[in-house]
């Protein structure tokens, strides 16, 4: 199973992204999507899990978790906005991937068996930094993950 990981939008979904995401075959969004027309055209493609991030306002936003878990081929992964607000101890908890946003730097990480995986920005330019998103292939042997530069 493919997931297309992406986050920090701000508004901006680039045909780059929407074909990559084409062929997923689920999407996690980590916030910071800014409109209720990102998560519409991105549910067309598919379940999407998506969380609120620090510029999700209004009425779309309020029912956007600030956390939530899912489980995919019986992994679990644990999706927040800012990894900093974690409340919780991923190993302990039995989860296996942890999905954040919020920095605008991609980053994958395997601490203590747990993948700390952010995919970066993938909406407009901030600073030098890379415009991207992700994917995460799920197994029977496990998760792996990618970063995915777009523009």
């Amino acid at each position: 199973m493919t997931i297309g990981v992406i986050s920090d939008t701000h508004g901006l979904l680039r045909p780059e992204a929407r074909s990559a995401l084409a062929s997923v075959d689920r999407i996690i969004h980590g916030g910071d999507i800014d409109d209720s027309q990102t998560l519409q055209w991105l549910s067309c493609l598919g379940s999407v899990t998506a969380v609120k991030g620090n510029c999700d306002r209004g009425s779309w936003a309020r029912t956007l978790p600030i956390d939530t878990v899912i489980t995919v081929e019986g992994l679990g992964i644990y999706v927040i906005h800012d990894l900093a607000a974690i409340t919780i101890e991923p190993k302990a908890a039995g989860i296996a991937v942890v999905v954040s946003g919020h920095s605008h730097r991609p980053h994958e990480e395997w601490r203590d068996g747990v993948l700390y995986f952010n995919p970066g920005s993938a909406g407009p330019r901030r600073f030098n930094l890379p415009i991207s998103m992700g994917k995460l292939h799920v197994g029977p042997s496990g998760v792996s993950s990618e970063i995915i530069t777009l523009g």
